[in-house]
């Protein structure tokens, strides 16, 4: 009896519940009957193993991102290495040819000269390619007006100098792509209620106080009419975003441009003034005509 008590317990066997009545506890390892020691663990490496392919698919996908991230990186600063380098190129060229033709006037740092010429801090590109391209600048002496004249300057170093004088003093500067857009109608209002009063609705110009005149737009071309709305070249008011949006002044060049291109329907129009000035040049020259034949024979006669 006491070998029984010493093995199984002060009850002799082993009780299927506890005396609280709760279900004893199993210790680590051990297994239940009909269960073996790898069905035991499979839950946990089951758990494992998941949590390894997630991490490892996290994993890829990091890298799939980083190389992709580093690919795009490198051709992206290529290109903007490129540009960049172009358009130091056109700011040292501009830098150059200022300083052979502009630089006696308006300064080395463009703070302009006493007498000689005005400070181009804050004018812009759009400003220096309008009196670049038209032939205004350099100018040929002082005055109150300098008028159009053959451009000392091809179109590429025209943009060179506007280039290096906006990087400096900054300013407006030309937009990018076509000029002309916009309904052709509404740009003719625009023009009449702006523009007509100065250069006319035929766009010869007209004389203005203290010897000044409004220039001629036959000759000008889009980007030069856009400038001189933009900048406000002499007398010319400047027509900032707020008075006239970028579309209204391509409205207005599409008109000017436009208008200029056509032909007068009817025969020709001298200068645009109708096609019933045809006739009356016709009937003032014949008259004339008659009067002097007249008089000539009359001449004879005696």
């Amino acid at each position: 009896m006491k070998e029984d008590f010493d093995v199984d317990g002060e009850l002799g066997f082993e009780p299927a519940v506890s005396a609280t009545g709760a279900e004893p506890r199993e210790t680590p390892g051990e297994t239940t009957p009909g269960e073996t020691p790898r069905e035991t663990e499979r839950p946990k490496r089951g758990r494992r193993g998941g949590l390894r392919r997630r991490l490892g698919a996290g994993a890829i996908i990091a890298a799939a991102l980083a190389s992709m991230g580093g690919a795009y990186a490198a051709f992206a600063t290529t290109s903007g290495a490129s540009d960049t380098t172009t358009g130091a190129q056109d700011i040292a060229a501009g830098k150059q040819l200022y300083e052979t033709s502009c630089i006696t006037c308006h300064g080395a740092n463009l703070q302009g000269v006493k007498d000689r010429g005005v400070s181009l801090i804050g004018v812009g590109g759009a400003a220096v390619y309008f009196q670049v391209s038209t032939g205004r600048m350099p100018a040929s002496g002082q005055g109150a007006q300098q008028s159009r004249k053959t451009a000392k300057f091809d179109e590429q170093q025209t943009n060179q100098i506007a280039a290096y004088v906006q990087s400096i003093g900054g300013g407006p500067t030309l937009p990018t792509g076509s000029l002309r857009d916009g309904n052709i109608a509404e740009g003719g209002n625009l023009f009449r209620l702006n523009c007509a009063s100065c250069h006319g609705t035929t766009f010869k110009g007209a004389p203005l106080s203290a010897g000044k005149t409004a220039p001629s737009l036959n000759q000008a071309s889009d980007q030069q009419i856009y400038a001189a709305m933009l900048t406000g070249p002499e007398n010319m008011p400047v027509f900032s975003d707020n008075q006239l949006t970028p579309a209204e002044k391509r409205q207005i060049v599409n008109y000017v441009q436009t208008l200029k291109a056509s032909k007068d329907p009817g025969g020709n129009g001298i200068d645009r003034i109708g096609p019933v000035s045809e006739a009356l040049v016709i009937w003032v020259g014949g008259v004339g005509a008659l009067m002097i034949a007249i008089l000539w024979i009359g001449a004879k006669a005696q």
